[in-house]
């Protein structure tokens, strides 16, 4: 069997009781036009030509049944031309597929991530097939194992999602909408059987996925098998992921969100450990760092301004502990690490190109979402009219691109609402920490007083993550909705929408309140006597010990925080569905306990206790935030890539169990890269470079530092009397005490000639870097070709081999009756 359709029924003798407990209700009535439903959708399927076999299992309560199905051979042959399925022409020499592999076979190291994994796939060179051609094809006299299990898959759910089972203007086609309105519970392709004999679960605690040692000894193991030895195994983390089996088992698509996985956790590998040896320099240059001197031991040479109207004045050296902390995640280091991320990002992204290239003509999709790509099924059921495709001539569903621009014109104007809920949202965050830090000054208590901002900050951002978890949930739900309403043409279209509206809104959620304090907080606060107010509260200040380190705080508690919340998430919540599922499924079975025990093994019962597999947005979307995280903000803490490492090794073998043994197989998808993500990676990559440019020039000391060098002083001596201003006279005689703030103004509180210096300094800086790293990123892109020469020979010889085997003066052979079948 290919494919899995399942439904639940109640006993004749319950729901002849039911019916009269509810007058005749309204249940039975959905139950009878359940029934015809699905009645008229399988005697299509058996029109068709589906093979059927029908299995139940009674229950207490219900009855489940079971239908498994699949194609014969004419079905296969017919779909398979339809849907332009690549098959095997000749087999190619294998080859390495990790470049870390190759370079470390040429330099005679042994390589520690490499590991012998049974059954590996064999490498073609492909063609679309087609029926009267079918004996040019490698393995065509072997009609049970020429197509794979995934491509009779795809064929199986096009015919599942195409069959129209009642009236077309209703919309009433394909098992996605029987599903939805509950005619059937379940439709899932089978994961691969365990090839060892079966045996009741109460007897072997392992799953049908975990080898045996004599199978292992022996190599007898099946797909599924290897994948969890070899891939789902917490004991391979360091090794390199089986990427062929991976994408034989569940498709392109499964296997390129794990390429770009495994790739992007390389390429952090570097990353971490610049970060981490510019980390420890800070802490060997925080001890020698004369301004941190300078504060430490002012005992009571610096009296401070009051932060707020009721808040104590205070002594400089009192954030000596805090000041030296700032100092870990700036200094010089900071400026060559936000370069060297900088350019990492753009290297990143134009290797994985190639990589991207080299695998998409492996894999046979170079081609796939600008030619092969078919309309979705439930586009094609929605869609109001047909028109002519000038292409190929044939009559295809069609949606009027105007109605389509008004429905995404409405739909953008949601999600600016939406956007701004969330601004409105981070504002109520701002004034909570000013509420927050006023309340604990004036509290009277020393440590709290001492500590207010940072606590304020701390909680604040605790209560931001709290708040972005529970808003993405509501919004991903309401971006589901928009954009099956825009009715996109194809799958790939429909991704690519969906993902842009959630990143748009993650992006803000995620971002905005880093992007604060990184730029705004502290930056229009006023000065003693004439501060600034927003909404009756005065304005935030940075913390004493300056505003890098609050950042450098928030980072690690969004992103640190969202990766354990998430890796919990991905750990408990499937094992307990998976759980809960099994309980509601195998609890009070009726008949005969050998019966049930004989039930509970097949196959198709275990598949369907497992969960449905709803897609890799997630899982995608995890990676691509972090990686904002790591570019945008790198400049603030240099230890984030350590922290992305650490997760993205847990990541990989927590995502690989979850498909493994936790969800149904899902329908193998075709795919030609990552999609849309590609797309935001680059944006995400320009912005960062802005990003670091702006906080290197207006957050970080750096440069008032290098300034003073320059002007005043090499050793930094004087440097913390150079920041501070003088109070202004007006607000000395009203307090008659004289304080200082950190700020370049005189003493009627203008600015002075040194903030216009500094601040023609700042720009320049941020105009030189941006252009320096944009730049250096555009000769790399333009040293770096997007295909390797590699590829494009074996993509020239697999057109050449095509042609060959399909030109039209060839004699076709034995399938003409396939190629004229049409169920």
């Amino acid at each position: 069997a290919d494919f899995v359709l399942v439904w639940e029924t109640v006993p004749w003798e319950r729901s002849g009781q039911q019916d009269s407990r509810e007058n005749g209700g309204l249940q039975g009535t959905s139950a009878t036009i359940h029934k015809t439903w699905r009645k008229t959708f399988l005697d299509k399927l058996h029109a068709a030509g589906i093979h059927m076999e029908k299995h139940t299992t009674r229950m207490e309560k219900k009855v489940v049944h079971y239908l498994l199905l699949s194609a014969p051979w004419s079905v296969l042959c017919y779909y398979a031309e339809e849907l332009q399925l690549r098959v095997p022409l000749q087999v190619l020499p294998r080859q390495t597929s990790n470049w870390s592999d190759s370079v470390l076979q040429w330099l005679g190291i042994p390589n520690l991530m490499a590991q012998e994994v049974p059954n590996l796939p064999l490498d073609y060179y492909t063609c679309p097939f087609k029926a009267n051609k079918l004996c040019w094809f490698l393995g065509s006299d072997e009609q049970d194992t020429f197509f794979s299990t995934t491509q009779r898959h795809q064929i199986l759910y096009e015919i599942l999602a195409t069959t129209q089972y009642g009236c077309s203007r209703e919309r009433e086609v394909g098992v996605d909408r029987l599903l939805s309105e509950d005619v059937f519970t379940a439709a899932f392709p089978l994961h691969e059987a365990s090839p060892r004999p079966p045996r009741p679960p109460r007897l072997s605690p392992q799953g049908p996925y975990e080898p045996r040692p004599q199978e292992l000894a022996a190599g007898s193991l099946g797909q599924r098998q290897v994948l969890f030895q070899y891939w789902a195994n917490w004991g391979k983390w360091c090794k390199y992921q089986p990427l062929g089996h991976v994408r034989k088992y569940f498709g392109e698509k499964v296997a390129f969100y794990f390429a770009w996985l495994g790739f992007y956790t390389g390429w952090l590998l570097p990353a971490a450990a610049v970060g981490t040896v510019v980390f420890i320099a800070g802490i060997f240059l925080v001890f020698n760092d004369v301004p941190s001197q300078e504060i430490c031991q002012s005992e009571e040479q610096y009296w401070m301004c009051p932060l707020c109207k009721t808040c104590p004045y205070w002594q400089l050296s009192k954030i000596c502990s805090t000041f030296m902390v700032g100092q870990l995640f700036d200094h010089g280091g900071t400026i060559f690490f936000s370069i060297f991320m900088s350019l990492w990002a753009v290297l990143f992204l134009e290797f994985w190109k190639r990589t991207n290239a080299s695998l998409a003509h492996h894999w046979d999709c170079s081609d796939f979402e600008d030619i092969e790509e078919r309309p979705r099924p439930q586009f094609t059921a929605m869609a109001p009219m047909t028109i002519t495709n000038p292409i190929t001539g044939a009559e295809e569903p069609y949606f009027p691109k105007r109605s389509r621009l008004h429905r995404i014109l409405a739909g953008s104007m949601v999600i600016m609402m939406l956007i701004a809920v969330v601004v409105m949202f981070v504002v109520s965050i701002i004034l909570y920490r000013a509420v927050v830090d006023i309340l604990l000054s004036s509290s009277g208590y020393f440590w709290f007083a001492a500590s207010a901002s940072r606590i304020a900050s701390f909680t604040g951002s605790v209560v931001n993550l709290i708040f972005i978890v529970i808003l993405s949930k509501i919004y991903i739900s309401l971006a589901h909705f928009l954009t099956k309403w825009e009715m996109h043409r194809t799958q790939s279209k429909y991704e690519d929408a969906f993902t842009f509206k959630v990143f748009i809104f993650q992006f803000v959620t995620f971002y905005s309140s880093p992007i604060y304090i990184g730029f705004f907080k502290g930056k229009f606060t006023g000065y003693p006597g004439n501060h600034l107010s927003f909404l009756g509260v005065r304005s935030e200040e940075c913390s004493p010990g300056g505003c890098f380190v609050e950042l450098a705080q928030e980072l690690l508690v969004i992103m640190v925080g969202k990766q354990i919340i998430n890796n919990v998430q991905e750990v408990a919540i499937p094992k307990l569905k998976c759980w809960w599922h099994k309980h509601k499924l195998l609890s009070k079975k009726a008949g005969e306990e050998g019966e049930s025990v004989l039930v509970e093994q097949a196959p198709w019962v275990m598949d369907h206790q497992l969960l449905v597999f709803e897609g890799l947005f997630d899982e995608y979307l995890e990676m691509v935030l972090q990686f904002g995280f790591i570019t945008i903000f790198v400049a603030a803490c240099p230890l984030a890539p350590l922290f992305a490492l650490l997760n993205n090794w847990v990541e990989i073998r927590l995502d690989a169990q979850k498909l493994i043994c936790d969800y149904r197989r899902p329908v193998a998808e075709r795919a030609q890269g990552i999609g849309i993500w590609f797309s935001i990676l680059e944006a995400i990559t320009h912005l960062a470079v802005i990003s670091n440019a702006f906080l290197i020039a207006f957050t970080s000391d750096f440069l008032p530092r290098m300034y003073y060098e320059y002007v005043h002083d090499s050793s930094l001596r004087g440097y913390v009397n150079f920041t501070l201003a003088y109070a202004p006279r007006d607000f000395v005689l009203q307090s008659n005490t004289t304080c200082r703030y950190r700020a370049f103004r005189d003493q009627d509180g203008n600015l002075t000639l040194t903030y216009w210096q500094l601040l023609a300094i700042r720009l320049g800086f941020t105009i030189v870097f941006e252009h320096v790293v944009f730049f250096i990123g555009r000769v790399i892109a333009w040293l770096v070709p997007d295909i390797p020469e590699s590829v494009e020979v074996k993509v020239k010889r697999e057109r050449y081999l095509a042609k060959e085997a399909l030109a039209e003066n060839k004699v076709g052979c034995g399938s003409s009756s396939a190629s004229s079948f049409k169920p």
